[in-house]
């Protein structure tokens, strides 16, 4: 079998290209280069270059073919121009789970396609299935064995065709056994310390890398009050999920202005560097962005009432099943379990499937709900679908 390897110059892809050499599969590495811009990249961050001349160091010892694609322009097109666009809007999005849907199994398989593989494998800590259902293979995503590491949150927005002509050499084992392989291999990313930052990109400096399109400008920043709860939301029927996935409204009377901020857009729900307000006995987190009036609301403490809710809201069009067999009706109710960004716990939650989309509701209130990130629900270790989360 031919396999097309995604070398990134990172351990987990080596280790996943040796243990497919050594499977006796036909493997080719090929190197995406996806980001030239060194605008607001943090100094310490590894360049794309040092990243190319480790990947090829790494082929070279492994003996497989070596190619390099740039896919730069429809990386900013699909990936970081969606990026300013939700910023733009007062929403946070995800650009690594926009990074494997749109280019690594799309535009990056399709070149691997070309190259006559049969497959495409990356260095990702998750699992893949296949049964039949009704004479047709259904393809499952599965948590990696490594718990502390599992990455299938990244991947919740793959299809059953993307899935199908996929492969996960690592997701079976740990982290360290992973580390221990590439040392056992000489292989030059054996001590290589991981990937950080933006997919591609590294780690920024998010207000500089935004005002590459989006401009800085002075807004006010307004403190919310606990007792502001107990006034505005006392009459609210809580037993409806539709009250329950609202975020908090607020305005900018809704609290006392406490100082001001270069961009609204700047910032995401639960943020609490960059706030820059001194004076209280907590620490300040965000609990609201407004980008029509320019308003940053925050609050004090790790426990203030507005970083806390009990339900979200995904619109009709933003659900997405990677198992289409198992896609809710109108009407349906079922018990999963959810995460709404990488590494946090499963949260056992209830879905409600309306007309106008899909409502999650947990059994806990939730830290830091955030409009523009993904929620993926699933049955077990086996990742069922994902939404934009409204």
């Amino acid at each position: 079998m031919r396999i097309a390897i995604g070398l990134s110059g990172g351990v987990d892809s080596s280790v996943a290209a040796y243990i497919l050499k050594k499977q006796g599969h036909d493997v080719i590495a090929l190197f995406m280069q996806n980001w030239h811009d060194t605008t607001g990249t943090l100094h310490g961050d590894c360049p794309w270059k040092d990243d190319l001349d480790i990947a090829q160091l790494v082929a070279r010892k492994l003996d497989i073919p070596f190619h390099s694609i740039d896919l730069s322009e429809i990386y900013r097109k699909r990936v970081v121009n969606y990026m300013f666009s939700e910023y733009e809007k007062g929403r946070t999005p995800n650009p690594d789970v926009l990074c494997n849907r749109e280019i690594k199994f799309d535009v990056f398989l399709k070149e691997a396609l070309k190259l006559g593989a049969d497959f495409v494998a990356t260095g990702h800590y998750c699992r893949k299935s296949e049964k039949n259902i009704n004479g047709k293979k259904v393809y499952s995503l599965l948590a990696g064995a490594d718990k502390n590491k599992d990455q299938s949150y990244f991947l919740c927005q793959l299809s059953q065709l993307q899935l199908a002509k996929a492969l996960f050499p690592i997701g079976d084992i740990t982290k360290p056994e992973v580390r221990r392989i590439a040392a056992e291999q000489n292989l030059p990313t054996a001590e290589r310390k991981d990937s950080q930052g933006i997919c591609f990109v590294g780690k920024v400096d998010l207000p500089v890398f935004l005002q590459q399109q989006l401009s800085a400008k002075q807004g006010n920043t307004v403190e919310i009050l606990p007792d502001y709860y107990e006034k505005s939301y006392q009459n609210i029927d809580n037993k409806t999920v539709e009250h329950l996935a609202k975020p908090y409204i607020y305005r900018p009377n809704s609290g006392k202005k406490i100082g001001t901020h270069n961009g609204a857009h700047f910032f995401t729900i639960g943020q609490r560097k960059g706030i820059n307000i001194g004076g209280h006995i907590e620490p300040l987190f965000v609990i609201g962005v407004d980008v029509e009036t320019n308003t940053l609301y925050v609050g004090e403490g790790f426990n203030h009432q507005g970083l806390f809710r009990k339900a979200l809201f995904i619109g009709e069009n933003e659900i997405h099943y990677i198992r289409n067999d198992l896609s809710m009706s109108v009407g349906e109710e079922r018990d999963y379990l959810v995460r709404i960004r990488y590494r946090q716990p499963l949260q056992r939650a209830k879905l409600v499937r309306k007309e106008e989309g899909l409502y999650i509701v947990f059994d806990e209130l939730q830290r830091g709900i955030t409009s523009g990130q993904f929620a993926a629900w699933y049955a077990d270790d086996e990742l069922i679908g994902s939404g934009v989360i409204y």
